[in-house]
């Protein structure tokens, strides 16, 4: 293992490519980007001039055969993370992978059969995972400040399909498999399992397009998803709004207080309304606001956290990552639920 950690980029052009490379700068001790896999077609348009002058190989196998690297991020199409991921594993590269990290449940478990088989480190792009707010809420339900779960509701809307046009690849059945969930709502099915501490034994949902832009992929719908301990959670949201915009907020309700979370809230690095008892006369309210987060690069401070842990990992300092191959296996495996929910009508049981 050479210091600093030479990583191979591959996925130039990915959405959040150049916001993982403004991560990295943020470690600079630790980890060096040293090879590119442009992918998606050889486009660089997104590559900043620093980085122009690395190595650059047309695929994987060529970046393996000549390149000297520890680890890879991996963000291109689920159509190919499979292919790319068992590939690398197979060397021996450890791997940070873009959320979703696949499109297909049937792909996830590749992955986690090949990782796990290389024994190489790996995490993943959920980066909610390190965030202040979330983390003090899973605190709160592990320790029955909430008192019997009763319901999580998440809301997640974002740009519309005519922002990227409806030729993008995230829009495109063959590149993608899925949509709005696969590559947005992703975020809140791993956070309500990693928050509640629990996971989901049922899928009831309406998805589709619901826009005036027709797409092969849902832009958006609903989701119920009934907990171990028989609490619900409800996902609602989409490509919905006509600009670059987002609109994303939590409500978590218990007998014994209420929460809601705002995680945009202006000068601040997200925000608890936090609502309790009323055992007498003086009810329990109070509102909690994490710190401003400056961090430059793709989510901040929790993504210096995520990548941070990864290296722990690496060096063998922790056993694994926050995220975990089973973690994303079991994301993908709802996200695949969703989808055959809506489109049989019915209520389905994992």
């Amino acid at each position: 293992m050479t210091s600093p950690l030479k990583i191979a980029f591959i996925g130039v052009d990915n959405p959040h490519g150049a916001g993982w490379r403004d991560l990295l700068a943020n470690l600079k001790t630790e980890f060096q980007l040293s090879a590119l896999v442009p992918h998606f077609d050889g486009s660089i348009a997104s590559l900043e001039e620093k980085y122009s002058d690395l190595p650059r190989y047309e695929t994987v196998t060529e970046l393996i055969a000549n390149a000297q690297f520890d680890a890879a991020i991996v963000a291109v199409s689920n159509r190919y993370s499979a292919d790319v991921i068992e590939e690398l594993a197979a060397a021996g590269k450890h791997i940070l992978a873009e959320k979703p990290v696949a499109g297909r449940t049937v792909d996830a478990e590749r992955i986690r059969q090949a990782v796990d088989s290389a024994g190489i480190a790996f995490q993943t792009g959920y980066m909610w995972r390190y965030d202040d707010c979330a983390n003090r809420l899973k605190r709160m339900i592990a320790e029955g400040r909430f008192g019997k779960l009763i319901s999580v509701e998440a809301v997640y809307a974002t740009s519309d399909v005519n922002r990227r046009g409806p030729a993008h690849y995230l829009f495109d059945v063959n590149e993608s498999y899925a949509g709005f969930f696969s590559w947005l709502a992703c975020h809140h099915i791993d956070l309500v399992q990693y928050i509640t501490g629990q996971a989901v034994k049922a899928v009831t949902s309406r998805v589709g397009n619901f826009t005036e832009t027709s797409v092969a992929v849902e832009d958006g719908g609903t989701a119920i998803l009934d907990l171990d301990s028989g609490a619900i959670a409800t996902l609602i949201g989409g490509y919905w709004m006509p600009r670059w915009s987002g609109e994303v907020r939590w409500t978590i309700r218990g007998s014994k207080r209420w929460v809601y979370w705002d995680p945009s809230k202006p000068d601040t690095g997200g925000s608890l309304e936090i609502h309790g008892p009323q055992p007498q006369w003086y009810a329990m309210e109070e509102t909690y606001d994490a710190p401003v987060d400056s961090t430059p690069g793709y989510g901040g401070g929790p993504g210096v956290e995520l990548l941070e842990d990864w290296l722990a990992m690496i060096r063998g300092d922790v056993e694994t990552c926050r995220n975990t191959t089973e973690s994303m296996l079991t994301t993908v495996r709802v996200v695949d639920t969703i989808l055959q929910a809506s489109e049989e009508g019915r209520r389905i049981d994992l």
